[in-house]
């Protein structure tokens, strides 16, 4: 059985325990796996948390419907009459949820080194941590500044990722608002269109924010250091607890966008 170089290169240099070579071993052995250790992007994340896919799958598969039950929680007797609302912020969400789990796992770094001309801040940013919270593996430190820098990384990215998803959830909303409007003309005015700009600047800002933080500490803290070192041997079990935890965080993030995007007045309540 072969050990991919990057890999091999880690193992010489001494920045990976035994414990980490054990676990890619054990993934080789699943055909899809394999196939998935074959992206250094899954192949990092893989090595530092062997249940990340299952995490992704849960993240995604629970997201549509905790998202819904969030939005009616808030919305209540408004939940058809903001349904427009609910549409927007129910797409925007399931498309960023991928990136939510990507961008805060932990990972097991097997980057190789930027060249000698790369910039000083490249450098910096490169050798800071993909999770601020996640532990550092043998031979490997990360100060307070590198974490903290994490977190600001991250951040940016996901007020990408946010912005991105909100522009194409909220024109195809104000598209599914101009048909409706074509077909039943007694609808006229009832429902405003949702301002594109407003509103995808302000989720983005949510999920540097907000999302950013929620899931560094879920991933980095609640699973990595809590929940892994107890249930370890009781991966079931394990499982289990991790999507409890993770389908809490989804109902609890909907929540916070609803009063949020009420807070800032980018949705109202018609009276």
């Amino acid at each position: 059985m072969s050990i991919p170089s990057d890999l091999a290169s880690a193992i010489v240099d001494g920045k990976i325990p035994a414990s980490i070579v054990h676990r890619y071993l054990n993934l080789e052995k699943s055909s899809v796996f394999k196939w998935l250790l074959q992206f250094g992007g899954f192949k990092e994340r893989l090595l530092a948390d062997d249940l990340f896919l299952a995490k992704m799958g849960m993240e995604c598969g629970v997201g549509i419907f905790t998202k819904t039950a969030a939005e009616y929680e808030r919305r209540r007797e408004n939940f058809m009459k903001e349904l427009d609302f609910v549409v927007a912020d129910v797409a925007m969400a399931i498309i960023a949820d991928f990136m939510l789990v990507w961008l805060p796992a932990p990972t097991v770094s097997l980057r190789p080194s930027l060249s000698v001309n790369a910039g000083s801040l490249a450098k910096f940013f490169h050798s800071c941590p993909d999770n601020a919270f996640q532990i550092a593996l043998g031979g490997t430190s990360y100060s307070f500044i590198q974490r903290l820098a994490s977190i600001m990384r991250n951040g940016a990215k996901l007020f990408a990722v946010g912005t991105t998803a909100s522009l194409v959830g909220t024109a195809a909303t104000n598209a599914l608002i101009k048909a409706r409007k074509t077909v039943n003309k007694s609808s006229e005015g009832e429902v405003e269109e949702i301002p594109i700009v407003a509103t995808s600047v302000a989720y983005g800002v949510y999920m540097a924010v907000s999302s950013n933080l929620r899931y560094q500490l879920l991933a980095g803290v609640v699973e990595q250091r809590i929940l892994e070192p107890m249930l370890h041997q009781h991966k079931l079990l394990l499982s289990a607890l991790c999507f409890a935890v993770r389908t809490g965080n989804t109902f609890l993030g909907s929540l916070l966008w609803v009063d949020y995007a009420r807070l800032i007045g980018i949705q109202k309540v018609e009276e």
